[in-house]
């Protein structure tokens, strides 16, 4: 062992000598007083001896050595391998037991070895690794102590010290005397961690006093410390609670700082120390460090404006972070940045915030994240912040200047801006953005900035009056913030207005005028007109006198009819914003009275020749105006006296007409007033009678029997007042007799004064609500009168329709008076009088139900809504469309009878409509049986109006669901009143489609207005015959036609070899041409009878001339044809030729008919009523065009009857001089029969055609001309073309086999063949034994015949 100790001592020294020497020509200082030895310990074989451990001591790697040459000291790690571990203790007890120090002198070099010491020993762990440990009393320096990866335990014993894997061959650094702060990591940090166990939780895991907690707790701590115990700086690993979720392990490892790959080779080892019944699951590690973040804001101070840096730095590399404000993660958009920089032990990441805000105060976090998957690491860091606001003021915000005003031309305007703190190299700065560009000079003291404007008229024209000009102020700080705010700046200009008249300053009563107001300023906001009088100012509240316009600036006042209400002042205001320039003119109303407020008497009378006749006008006695009053008879003017009679003033003329051979004089009296204006009143209408002819003579008046007179209506209590309305009378058995009473009551006479007088009133507007008030206590209490008088009714109807025209506003008692009002007027006692109304040419239906449409569209949201309103028959609903709606308008309406309908319309349609406007719907439950009805089909439902005041688009879709009122009605069709159907209105179905759901009918429409449901009963069982016949008799019709055709065509040739069979064939053919040709366009009316028929309403007008064109081309070719057979027989000297009977004949045939129809169209289509309602064929209700088709039908029976009598006189009585060859005879026999089938039966077609058209006819007319009519065209193939026994042989020739070589064989075959072909026709065998004749067949030869033979071939041929 000696020999040992000194070959290594001699070795060191030697290492020393070297570098000592080494040291001294190098001047290096002395390190460490004291001497360390490493020791390394492969896996070798450890049987080896001391010569083994002698070869290894000469293996070194690093020398450093400490010795006494003062003041010179070395400290030198010497790197020991040893092969066998065995040696390891050996060598540190040889060490420690060591007797130092030891000197010795190598080459005249005196060293001294003070200390040698075991620092660091590592163990092999693999091909390239090894576990190295300190030993007691050193420890890893910190440079290395975040490398330090713990090795793989080998043992469980907690007590064994700490391994870290080396990468082979180990350089160092070796571990160093142990300090106060292992590794000089400082403080050790706190490690918030958990991990999950795979098992159940229990409730006791809450409880810290249980067993199971503290089992758990001791249990998990001793693994914990066991497997974190060589992290750097370890302190201690403490469990602090339980979670759900399986089991969550809380704890907290107190080390010093660890790199992640340190903490995740320390969780790997937890397993080995952790009972496995635990489940601990590896993957499920978590570490969160809360204290380690250098979390630093900058600038410290925040203010709004400024940009702001959060700065997170970490002494970790970990390359992902998140930043959050609150719980929000930010992303990277403005205003946000973030940098991120990572290097080899350090991360750092910094937030910036620009143009910060005060809502970016709050908290912040920002989170480092690594991961793999066993385990997680996150250095987490919070901070709050607060931004503090800037102030900053200005004078004005929005401005309005007046670019035309001296004084802002003189002073100019000052802005000014400020912040409310002072901030360090604070500038400002100001920008302008503007059509007006006016701009000033800016200035600038302490934190304010001013800005004075130089106004100039000329940079502000006046169709730029109304401009915004935008003024920035600006203000910079030396941080970079920048405050900026506003300044809008309006530039008006004072208009120059001027207003003109169409008159000169004065204009009568009842006369229109115009007032035209203009302005210089295109660019206003609102146009306002006002009326002073005296000391009353009123306001112009017409939406419909009024009309505006921009380019030029225009407003035109329109008073249709002057009153004494338009007197006075006008001044016409342009308004934009707080300006307003006006104009002014006055007019003068001369008093001069209405026209039809002036009362005439009579109003129609008979007036007896050479005698007097009192002429009368009157007029209201409030009035100071003296007029020069004329009667006019005949344009000869009269002078009048005047008298007054109780309110009103009377002008008299006692009139004598001289010439009683005038028909009808026509009289009017002529006011003038001062300033030489006139009225008329309505004219006096007068029947000069001879005297002679005097049948009623007494105080009314004379009058011959039957004649009428219409006098005015008189107040009951007072007969020198006169009311509204006038009575006829009737002259009937010497005395006149009421005929007729349309007087209005007192109350609502005047109330009809009042509503025209209030329509063409300044204040419409402003009175209507008070009006409406009135209007319907009155009625209230006029409801007796009302029950009984068509008049009185009509007249409400008329006031409601007059006032619907003023718009109101949607206030509840407002809505209720007028539809209270139109609740009266529609009550069950009022039934017999509507019917009585409704016969009138104008509907006040249709009226009243217009003025109901008209009232809720002009209806004016208050406060933004429409209230709903209910009456006894009446509801009214509405919504006011706003900007960006997103519902649908859904409104629903239930009456008394428990009746409901639903409106809807969708929310896309909704979006169309211009903000601010409104939808209303009406529901009636009364006014629709009111409304004439369908004869087809009974309103089966409530009516729905719905009105949107917007413009809109032509298509409007809207859904309408209709409860049905009674169940047994069928085939529902959706209808609407169509105010200009018929002139006065009527139910139409175009755009609107059905569909039927058990008890509701869904009517889906493109377009609004009043709606409905008709309703037909089931007559289904009824119809089902007549249809059956009409369309199997029109397939037989339209079959025999086409093969009646087709037979005159293959037998053309061979029967029309003179000219009365030839024109015979032409009328045939023709006549079946022309009812082929209706009967096809009877199939095309058939096919749009059954749809919309508003939509085929073009068709069906078409449809029905041409139907009714070629059915009278029937009749006329069948008069053409009997006309032709009269000309025949009775002119028989005379001859005309082919050509002229054709041109008469064609003329005739389709002339007359197209005449006959054109005309008909001409008269009755421009009044709406050329067809019929409900089906494609000639109105006969309204107009009575049916009879163009059944007079001309008619006369034609008549004449062909006419014709057919004298055919048969002459035939039974041939004349001498009858020139006719056999050939012809035989025609003129044919025609004959034709016609005398023909016509009839035709004729007997439309007679029971003309039944039908008869109220309430029996149900067999309709049958039997369905039948016939169906038939017609068999009629005509077997009348007027198979009964023919030419075409028969002719047929037969065409279709026979077999070629006669001669004229003597064809003649026999003919005669033989005749006989026995006509014969077997049973109509021939009926017609001759009518007649009581019996043919007789001869075979005779072709020679010519006797007299005898000839006249009974000749009679043959007649009869057959």
């Amino acid at each position: 062992m000696p020999s040992l100790i000194t070959a290594g001592l001699q070795c060191l020294y030697l290492l020393v000598t070297a570098c000592c020497q080494t040291s001294q020509d190098s001047n290096f200082d002395p390190l460490i007083q004291h001497v360390n030895i490493t020791l390394f310990f492969p896996q070798l074989d450890s049987a080896l001896g001391e010569e083994s451990f002698q070869s290894e001591m000469h293996r070194q790697k690093r020398n450093m050595l400490t010795f006494d040459l003062p003041p010179l000291e070395y400290t030198v790690d010497i790197e020991v391998s040893l092969m066998d571990s065995s040696f390891l203790e050996p060598i540190k007890e040889y060490f420690k037991n060591l007797m130092l120090p030891v000197s010795t002198n190598i080459s005249n070099v005196e060293m001294t070895v003070s200390n040698i010491n075991v620092t660091t020993v590592c163990l092999s762990n693999g091909e390239n690794n090894s576990c190295c440990s300190c030993e007691n009393g050193y420890a890893w320096p910190s440079a290395v102590c975040s490398d330090l990866i713990p090795c793989p335990s080998v043992s469980l014993a907690p007590d064994m010290p700490c391994g870290y894997m080396k990468e082979m061959p180990f350089y160092g650094p070796y571990c160093e005397p142990q300090a106060e702060d292992p590794c000089g990591m400082g403080e050790p940090i706190v490690m918030t961690m958990s991990v999950r166990l795979d098992t159940d939780f229990s409730d006791d895991l809450n409880d810290t006093s249980s067993e199971l907690y503290k089992k758990y707790k001791a249990d998990l701590e001793k693994a914990f410390n066991a497997s974190y115990r060589c992290l750097p700086g370890f302190v201690s690993a403490t469990v602090i609670g339980f979670r759900p979720g399986s089991v969550l392990v809380n704890y907290q490892v107190k080390a010093g700082t660890a790199s992640f790959d340190q903490i995740a080779n320390s969780n790997k080892n937890v397993p080995q120390y952790l009972n496995a019944l635990y489940q601990l699951n590896q993957d499920t590690f978590i570490t969160e460090i809360t204290d380690q973040t250098n979390f630093t804001v900058s600038p410290v101070d925040i203010f709004e404006g400024l940009t702001v840096s959060l700065n997170c730095e970490i002494n970790a590399a970990l390359e992902n972070v998140t930043w959050y404000h609150f719980d929000r993660i930010i992303s990277v958009r403005f205003p946000y940045s973030v940098e991120r920089r990572v290097s080899r032990s350090t991360s750092k990441s910094t937030l910036r915030i620009f143009n910060i805000t005060t809502k970016d105060s709050g908290s912040y976090s920002c989170i480092f994240t690594k991961s793999n998957q066993s385990h997680t690491l996150m250095y987490k860091a919070t901070k709050t912040i607060a931004v503090s606001p800037i102030h900053f003021t200005t004078n004005v915000n929005d401005v309005y200047v007046t670019c035309n005003s001296p004084e802002m031309q003189t002073n100019g305007l000052l802005l000014s801006c400020c912040i409310d703190r002072h901030l360090p190299s604070l500038t400002g700065d100001w920008k302008v953005n503007g059509a007006i560009y006016i701009t000033g000079v800016s200035s600038f003291s302490e934190n304010c900035t001013e800005y004075k404007l130089n106004i100039n008229e000329s940079l502000c024209p006046p169709e730029k009056s109304g401009t915004v000009t935008t003024y920035t102020c600006e203000l910079q700080t030396g941080h970079g913030a920048r405050y900026s705010q506003n300044i809008s700046v309006t530039y008006l200009r004072r208009a120059h207005v001027t207003i003109t008249s169409s008159i000169n300053s004065s204009v009568s009563e009842g006369y229109e005028f115009n007032l035209t107001c203009e302005s210089d300023v295109s660019n206003y906001e609102s146009i306002s007109w006002k009326i002073q009088s005296g000391n009353n100012t009123k306001t112009v509240d017409c939406v419909a006198c009024i009309k505006n316009s921009k380019f030029p600036a225009t407003s035109v006042l329109r008073v249709e009819t002057a009153t004494q209400d338009w007197s006075g002042t006008y001044i016409c205001t342009f308004s934009q914003k707080y300006l307003e320039s006006s104009a002014n003119v006055t007019v003068d109303i001369i008093p001069l009275p209405l026209k039809q407020d002036i009362l005439i008497d009579p109003i129609v009378a008979p007036i007896q020749c050479k005698v007097q006749q009192a002429l009368e006008c009157c007029i209201s006695a409030n009035t100071m105006e003296d007029y020069t009053v004329r009667f006019v008879v005949h344009q000869n003017e009269f002078h009048v006296g005047k008298k007054r009679k109780g309110n009103l003033f009377c002008y008299m003329y006692n009139y004598t007409e001289r010439e009683c051979s005038k028909e009808e004089l026509m009289a009017y009296c002529k006011f003038i007033n001062r300033i030489g204006q006139k009225v008329n009143s309505r004219s006096i209408r007068l029947h000069p009678i001879p005297g002679r002819e005097v049948s009623c003579s007494d105080s009314f008046g004379i009058g011959i029997e039957g004649a009428v007179l219409i006098k005015p209506c008189r107040e009951l209590n007072n007969p020198d007042n006169f009311t509204q309305g006038k009575k006829i009378y009737k002259c009937s058995n010497k005395s006149w007799k009421l005929e007729r009473n349309d007087c209005l009551s007192v109350a609502i006479s005047n109330l009809l004064i009042s509503a025209k007088s209030l329509v063409n009133s300044p204040e419409a507007k402003a009175n209507l609500p008070n009006y409406l008030a009135e209007l319907k206590e009155k009625a209230e209490k006029e409801q007796s009168t009302i029950d009984n008088s068509p008049a009185n009714l009509g007249a409400i109807v008329t006031i409601l329709d007059t006032v619907s025209s003023i718009p109101a506003n949607a206030e509840e008692p407002t809505i209720k008076n007028f539809l209270s009002t139109v609740d009266f007027i529609v009550a069950d006692s009022t039934t017999a009088v509507w019917e009585d109304l409704n016969k009138e040419e104008e509907q006040k239906s249709s009226l009243l139900l217009r003025s109901v449409e008209n009232f809720s569209l002009h209806l004016q949201p208050v406060n933004n809504t429409i209230p709903s309103v209910s009456v006894n028959t009446l509801q009214l609903q509405g919504i006011v469309v706003t900007e960006n709606i997103t519902t649908d308008y859904n409104k629903s309406f239930q009456s008394t009878e428990n009746l409901t309908v639903n409106v809807l319309i969708g929310e896309m349609e909704i979006q169309t409509l211009t903000p601010n406007s409104t939808i209303v719907s009406v529901m009636y439950s009364k006014l629709g049986r009111i409304l004439p009805q369908n004869k087809t089909g009974y309103v089966n439902g409530l009516l729905v109006t719905t009105t949107v005041s917007s413009n809109r688009s032509e298509q409007f879709d809207v859904n309408m669901t209709f409860a049905k009122k009674n169940l047994s009605l069928k085939k529902p069709h959706c209808v609407f009143w169509n105010f200009t159907l018929n002139h006065s209105g009527g139910w139409d179905t175009y755009g609107c489609t059905p569909t039927e759901i058990e008890d509701h009918v869904i009517c889906s429409c493109n377009h609004l207005t009043s709606f409905s449901i008709l309703m037909s009963p089931d007559i289904s069982s009824q119809t089902i015959i007549e249809d059956y016949i009409t369309y199997i008799g029109l397939a037989i019709s339209i079959l025999s036609l086409v093969a009646c055709i087709i037979v005159e065509s293959l037998v053309w040739k061979y029967v029309t070899n003179n000219t009365t069979s030839y024109m015979r064939h032409v009328c045939i053919l023709n006549i079946a041409i022309s009812l082929l040709t209706a009967d096809i366009w009877f199939i095309v009316t058939a096919s749009i009878n059954d749809q919309n028929q508003q939509m085929s309403r073009g068709i069906c007008f078409v449809a029905t001339f041409f139907i009714h064109l070629f059915y009278l081309c029937v009749f006329f070719w069948m008069l053409s044809l009997g006309l032709m057979l009269f000309y025949r027989l009775v002119f028989i000297f005379h001859n005309a030729s082919k050509t002229a009977q054709k041109a008469v004949a064609f003329w005739l045939g389709y002339g007359c008919p197209f005449v006959i129809a054109v005309i008909t169209i001409a008269v009755t289509l421009p009044k709406n009523n050329y067809t019929r309602k409900d089906v494609c064929w000639l109105n006969w209700k309204d107009s009575k065009a049916l009879l163009a088709f059944i007079i001309p039908a008619l006369i034609i029976v008549a004449m062909n009857l006419f014709i057919t009598a004298v055919v048969i006189i002459k035939i039974l009585r041939p004349t001498i001089g009858d020139r006719s060859n056999r050939q012809e005879r035989n025609s003129l026999v044919q025609i004959g029969k034709s016609v005398a089938i023909l016509t009839p039966l035709l004729g007997l077609t439309w007679g029971f055609g003309l039944a039908t058209v008869i109220k309430k006819s029996h149900r067999a007319f309709h049958i039997l001309f369905a039948l016939l009519n169906a038939l017609q065209g068999l009629f005509i193939l077997v009348f007027g073309t198979l009964w023919d026994k030419k075409i028969q042989e002719a047929l037969l020739k065409r279709n026979s086999t077999s070629k006669w070589s001669s004229q003597q064989t064809k003649s026999t075959s003919l005669i033989l063949v005749t006989p026995m072909l006509a014969m077997s026709y049973p109509f021939s065998r009926t017609f001759n034994n009518l007649r009581g004749k019996t043919g007789k067949y001869r075979v005779s030869s072709s020679e010519p015949s006797t007299s005898s033979s000839e006249n009974t071939s000749k009679s043959y041929s007649l009869l057959n």
